[in-house]
């Protein structure tokens, strides 16, 4: 819906598609709403390229837009968008640099290449279970040096993103059946069974250097940090704070600042050699003694841009960067400099869910019957549950039901803010029926909010 909404903002017309299972979804209203019944069209799966290359062919679509999944990272669509007899423009990193950042693995080699600090263990993919096993024996072996009683590693899809294929082996006798499902998981999922096996680095914060760079791979900005620690027990993000640090407010055992500034130039660092062409961000895990590690490159625009954006000004007005990725990857010039983009205030994101916290964030299924909150000129709603009729949540989708973007002139005031924003949200719904079986994160977003930036 944010980038139908771009698209008018940027005077682009645009067709959308969606699902049986999503007929009844906002997005499905905001573009007949937007561009008329010829902007729909009816798909089986997201899933299916065959299936969305006809959609575009059909529409004379000169680009297309993957979203922040599916197909946002898979580099073989990106180059089978701009290679077809009929090609168009991918919104996006070039299908390249997709493929060389895309690979945890790969990433890791351009990083170490330019002393920008990894998460310690395999630096290629592992496909030998002899080879996994020694790795993983110096890994325990490593945190028993180190004083670390319960050690832990992390087991890794080398070609997976967003929290999938991923598991911790808290001892060897269990890390061959481990490494065994996550090898077979990433050949079924994504077409390469190669492993990562790391360090498990434990109660670390999760920080985001939002990267925006120009078509030509020579011209980069930042628009700054996130921090995204507060996630599910999926490792599933629930709350994004920006900026990721509050340095001076919150007394941290750490130079903030430092870190801050660290991670940011290492990220730049790694965009200009690796001629970096759209929107992206890296991902960084910051220990309690404010050590920093890169964990990955995620190359397509996330759900959270909007919590930079609100803390980001170019030349003094506001900026989106959704317009942003849009327009640069249509061949637009990135007019500005770094020292054009000024950060003011600090924001936070709540990602609305229909979960039971409390049984290991379970998704629930069932009806929304009803959704408000108080308009304020410090919030943004965005959501793809209609307002005026009741909702089936499609259980064959994650059942997120709205982002909520929170600013405020300092961490106290935003902190204020989202908590009065979580007590004025009504949501209201029934699962089998019942009232009583219906489930959302609210309750945890409100218990999260007093000590979100807190390491």
């Amino acid at each position: 819906m944010r980038v139908m909404r771009a698209c008018m903002r940027l005077d682009l017309d645009f067709v959308c598609v969606y699902t049986a299972e999503d007929a009844e979804s906002g997005h499905v209203r905001l573009a007949r709403e937007l561009g008329g019944d010829t902007s729909l069209y009816k798909i089986i799966s997201y899933l299916d390229a065959n299936e969305l290359f006809s959609v575009a062919d059909a529409a004379e679509a000169t680009a297309v837009h993957p979203g922040y999944g599916f197909f946002a990272e898979d580099f073989r669509f990106a180059r089978r968008v701009v290679r077809r007899d009929r090609p168009m423009v991918y919104i996006g990193p070039s299908w390249w640099v997709i493929r060389d950042l895309g690979d945890k693995i790969n990433t890791k080699r351009i990083a170490r290449s330019l002393n920008v600090p990894t998460v310690p263990g395999s630096d290629r993919p592992v496909y030998n279970e002899v080879e996994a096993e020694e790795i993983a024996s110096s890994l325990f072996e490593f945190q028993t040096s180190q004083g670390i009683v319960d050690g832990v590693i992390m087991v890794k899809a080398s070609a997976g993103g967003g929290g999938m294929g991923i598991e911790e082996v808290g001892n060897f006798d269990e890390f061959r059946s481990v490494f065994r499902r996550i090898r077979n998981y990433a050949k079924r999922n994504f077409g390469d069974e190669g492993v990562l096996i790391e360090q498990r680095i434990f109660d670390f914060n999760h920080l985001e250097v939002q990267v925006v760079s120009e078509r030509s791979g020579t011209k980069h900005v930042h628009f700054g940090t996130r921090n995204c620690s507060i996630q599910s027990t999926g490792k599933q993000k629930r709350v994004e704070i920006a900026p990721g640090f509050a340095p001076g407010v919150i007394p941290y055992t750490f130079d903030a600042t430092k870190v801050i500034e660290e991670i940011t130039e290492h990220s730049m660092s790694m965009a200009r050699e690796s001629g970096y062409d759209n929107v992206g961000t890296w991902e960084w895990i910051v220990t309690p003694k404010g050590e920093p590690f890169l964990m990955e490159v995620n190359t397509r625009i996330q759900v959270e841009n909007g919590v930079s954006s609100i803390i980001s000004r170019i030349n003094g007005e506001p900026v989106d960067i959704l317009s942003e990725q849009l327009r640069l990857a249509l061949g637009g010039k990135l007019e500005y400099s770094q020292e054009d983009i000024l950060f003011t205030g600090v924001g936070i994101e709540y990602r609305i869910v229909a979960e039971n916290t409390d049984k290991r964030f379970t998704p629930c299924a069932g009806r929304i019957t009803k959704l408000d909150w108080q308009k304020h000129e410090w919030l943004n709603v965005y959501t793809q549950v209609p307002l005026d009729c009741e909702y089936e949540i499609p259980m064959e989708y994650d059942p997120n039901l709205a982002l909520a973007i929170v600013w405020g002139r300092d961490l106290a005031e935003v902190k204020v803010r989202g908590a009065q924003f979580l007590d004025e949200l009504i949501l209201e719904g029934t699962s089998g029926g019942k009232s009583e079986n219906f489930y959302t994160n609210i309750r945890y977003l409100k218990e999260k909010t007093g000590n979100i930036l807190e390491f």
